[in-house]
């Protein structure tokens, strides 16, 4: 068999407009989840004046959100596979506007538990929507730069939430910002609902689907499978473990970063609250740049798991020599940056890896299933990390951190040689 490159690919405006229309439809809507991720604890200080409720009920709230959204997301690609990705996606934006609803009316703590609820319903849905939507819709010549966008937006929607919230806060009050918030994700709704024909396929170019390894001589889809019965093909392909495992690793690190990086910053170097926070949002910033830098190196060379594994694996050094507290409170600052941006590149890659390993028919099952992962990772970094800093040690987490991404490096290179070796020819 000969293998299709990228550059025999066939392209052309047309298709280049198409593929930026669905990339942009779709980063859109990612950016709305993530927005709507950080509408709850904008709202904390506000909900505590208005209702005396502690921080324990109130972070109660978003751990019911990220409950539900882990548990759905598990699940929600299973019918993504089966009645298709748009209906899904504006399931989950409505659900968000219904939740940004129930906030604004909020007159006590049963219904803001009902918003979290519905909330975590909506979040579930995007990452098997989107990856099944840009793997089927996207052409493989911009892949890579899809993979990048749609990492970039979801750093744009946190970016977004704590100015807007506040601002309309400061302005108005904190019911008006939920409401405002459901309006801005209903406009986003509204484009979606324009675009559904585009992001379905029907009435638009075709684009054919890579093909890669043996994948073509499946003889029948997923997706025409029951439910169970593909669950158990899944779970026995040991690509799919190491895929959650990765993004539990990942996620961990993450979570190091996000939740003490502020503190650690503090203790380790001296370096104050307001400072401190303008360089974890450096972090952020570095880590969309490195998702965009990171968009051309997919189209580069097809080693994907080569760039993931060396990108974590600096990001954890870096990490790493942060915890060692023997650089300069400036040169602290860069490393932290430089750990961002190294992060991201890998990001795209990382998605492309996963690609390569699912299976014809349930892309919208296999991201779902490997991206909760993430919020298991989400959901035992903190509280490990939390635990290491009660005990003393201050540079606990950056290490924790370091040593997760370098672990998840691993993951991925043997997540490739898995997959490698499903794609192998058969010998006669």
């Amino acid at each position: 068999m000969t293998a299709t490159t990228i550059d025999q690919i066939p392209d052309s405006p047309a298709i280049l407009r198409q593929d930026w229309k669905i990339i942009s439809l779709l980063g859109s809507a990612h950016s709305c989840s993530h927005f709507y991720q950080l509408v709850f604890p904008t709202l904390f200080l506000s909900l505590a004046n208005e209702f005396g409720y502690n921080f324990g009920e109130l972070g109660l709230l978003a751990s019911i959100f990220y409950l539900v959204s882990s548990i759905g997301q598990a699940s929600s690609g299973f019918v993504v596979d089966r009645i298709g990705p748009t209906p899904v996606l504006r399931f989950g934006l409505a659900c968000f506007v219904v939740s940004a609803v129930l906030i604004g009316l909020a007159g006590g703590y049963g219904m803001l538990v009902a918003a979290a609820l519905v909330g975590g319903a909506g979040n579930s849905v995007f990452h098997p929507v989107d990856y099944s939507i840009i793997n089927h819709r996207v052409s493989p010549l911009r892949l890579g730069h899809a993979y990048s966008t749609h990492g970039l937006t979801g750093n744009l929607g946190w970016a977004l939430t704590p100015i807007f919230m506040t601002t309309i806060i400061h302005l108005a009050n904190w019911r008006v910002a939920a409401f405002c918030a459901g309006g801005l994700i209903a406009f986003v709704l509204l484009l979606v609902w324009l675009g559904r024909d585009l992001l379905a396929g029907r009435g638009n170019i075709a684009i054919a689907p890579e093909k890669e390894g043996n994948s073509e001589k499946q003889t029948a889809s997923l997706a025409e499978q029951s439910v169970g019965q593909t669950l158990v093909t899944l779970l026995k392909q040991p690509a799919l473990w190491g895929a959650f495992f990765f993004f539990m690793c990942t996620s961990i690190s993450l979570s190091a970063v996000q939740n003490y990086t502020i503190p650690m910053l503090g203790d380790v170097y001296g370096i104050d609250k307001v400072l401190a926070g303008t360089t974890l949002s450096g972090y952020m910033v570095a880590s969309a740049v490195g998702m965009l830098a990171g968009g051309f190196l997919v189209s580069a060379t097809p080693k994907t798991e080569l760039t993931v594994a060396v990108s974590l694996i600096l990001a954890g050094l870096f990490l790493v020599a942060l915890a060692a507290g023997l650089l300069t409170p400036s040169w602290a600052m860069v490393l932290v940056g430089l750990a961002g941006f190294c992060a991201g590149v890998a990001t795209p890659s990382r998605d492309m890896l996963i690609r390569r390993v699912t299976p014809k028919g349930a892309t919208g099952t296999v991201y779902g299933l490997v991206y909760s992962g993430m919020d298991v990772g989400s959901s035992l970094g903190p509280v490990g990390f939390g635990l290491m800093l009660d005990a003393g040690m201050s540079q606990g987490p950056w290490v924790g951190a370091g040593v997760s991404f370098v672990v998840a490096a691993v993951a991925a290179l043997m997540v490739a040689r898995a997959a490698a070796s499903r794609a192998a020819p058969v010998p006669a």
